[in-house]
């Protein structure tokens, strides 16, 4: 069982002051993988301070500096590669073909788009005879999830470096070793001491602490809604900056004329990588209620040749879902559904045939689903799909607007039909007829979805305040 039982505070290694033990599950075999010790407000405190200390040298570095340092980070990312992959298949489930592939690799993307941005981005403007300027926010708490770790993890670091601040994460408990992996590659980099650091921890632990730590000049978390608001609520007596990207109930909306072999696919294949563990997964899929048979035919088909397996092995499968409390979780919600009149047309309760340990979901379809039933409503972070009908256009866009979130939403369609339709779905991004992320696209949400963006100069504009200049050039 490996074990980091330390954090990496000012440049180094340190022991905790005051922290505990902690046991990381592997989610395929049920057993202990990790140790790590979470962390105190006496180590948040050592860190912040040492973030502070930082940040009066490393926010004057100038452009061509952070960028140079960004590309010594993506060298030693790439050089630790593999071992990231398998810490991410150990802990929170992913597939070793999907944590190479996608895990890891959306880590290169951020940094190739920090870099990009740093470049391009107008620090300065002049408005009549004065200036305004973008200078580095401060220190900053980075509060990560555990079902695409890397991914966050990168997501924030690299446009906070990029702006000149300094930082402290704490990733999740339930996927830390990829990000003591990343520790490693910040030190053999070069990164200055004190401007990474990281603080293992839980969220009532250290990320409260760092949520109300007055050192702190802005939190920026992603996680669920419910843990959301309660960072917006302890960062408030600081009156701090915070950025977050919550949770998603995205719509897939299979417009009239749409190619059913091509949406169907693409929208299951959205949902079934990572065992339904993304926010942007498009869970509620939506069609004409004519066409609801086939759509569902099409689509059980899918979901029965889905393969479950274990996460060390390279494929196509799904792995488990990342732990027991989530398990149970989508399984009151598949029984919810059955009870509340949904129609199965495949998977459902337990775990798939012949898997007797490990925290495997069944590829799960349900048709016939109203939007006002549970399924419909709350995320489940599952392989769960629901399908609902609807009677004509202007049903569709209700329906996919009905729900506490905005973070994504896909459409299938003709180029007029999406025209139409695209202007009045209230969503932070909406994915045409099988369009991909892009991480120099704005990533982030509308309602519950949460604020601000994420990647490319929309991520690095997060971590900057604006200063007027007045009279500059009088």
């Amino acid at each position: 069982m490996r074990n980091y039982l330390k954090h990496y505070i000012g440049g180094g290694w340190v022991e905790s002051d005051g922290g505990t033990r902690h046991e990381v599950i592997n989610p395929a075999t049920e057993a202990p993988v990790t140790e790590i010790t979470l962390g105190s407000a006496a180590d948040v405190d050592k860190a912040v301070a040492a973030a502070r200390l930082a940040f009066e040298s490393f926010s004057r570095t100038s452009i061509d500096e952070r960028i140079a340092l960004i590309e010594r980070i993506l060298e030693a990312y790439k050089a630790r590669a593999a071992d990231m992959a398998e810490a991410i298949s150990l802990e929170m489930g992913a597939p070793l073909s999907l944590a190479k592939s996608a895990q890891v690799g959306s880590g290169i993307g951020h940094l190739l788009s920090a870099a990009r941005a740093l470049e391009e981005f107008q620090f300065e403007e002049q408005i009549g005879n004065s200036l305004v300027v973008h200078e580095p926010i401060g220190v900053v708490a980075l509060i990560t999830p555990w079902n695409w770790p890397l991914n966050q993890i990168v997501s924030k670091v690299a446009p906070a470096l990029a702006a000149g601040c300094t930082m402290v994460l704490k990733p999740s408990e339930e996927a830390p070793s990829c990000a003591a992996i990343f520790a490693e590659v910040m030190h053999a980099a070069g990164v200055p001491a004190g401007v990474f650091n990281l603080v293992n921890g839980d969220g009532p632990g250290v990320g409260t602490a760092l949520s109300r730590h007055k050192g702190v000049d802005m939190v920026s978390f992603t996680g669920s809604t419910r843990a959301g608001i309660l960072v917006a609520k302890n960062a408030a007596d600081t009156v701090k900056r915070v950025h977050q990207e919550l949770g998603g109930k995205s719509p897939a909306l299979v417009l009239e004329g749409a190619d059913l072999g091509k949406a169907v696919p693409i929208t299951l294949f959205s949902v079934l990588m990572n065992s339904g563990q993304s926010c942007i997964a498009p869970t509620r899929l939506l069609v004409p209620r004519h066409l609801q048979e086939q759509v569902a035919a099409i689509a059980a088909e899918m979901m029965k040749g889905t393969r479950s397996g274990s996460p060390s092995e390279e494929g196509r499968h799904i792995g488990p879902v990342v732990n027991k409390t989530q398990w149970d979780k989508i399984q009151g919600l598949i029984a919810k559904g059955l009870e509340e009149g949904a129609k199965l047309e495949t998977g459902g309760p337990g775990r798939p045939d012949g898997i007797e340990t490990g925290y495997f979901v069944k590829p799960t379809l349900f048709s016939g689903v109203r939007n006002d039933m549970t399924i419909a409503r709350e995320e489940i972070f599952g392989p769960v799909v629901t399908i609902i009908p609807y009677e004509d256009e202007e049903d569709a866009i209700r329906i996919a607007n009905d729900t506490d979130y905005g973070l994504s939403a896909v459409v299938f369609g003709d180029a007029e039909a999406v025209r139409r339709v695209v202007p009045r779905l209230r969503a932070g991004m909406v994915y045409v007829n099988g369009g991909q992320p892009d991480p120099n696209l704005p990533f982030g949400g509308f309602k519950q979805s949460g604020n601000g963006r994420e990647h490319g100069k929309f991520g690095l504009a997060e971590f900057l305040e604006v200063k007027a200049v007045v009279g500059v050039f009088a």
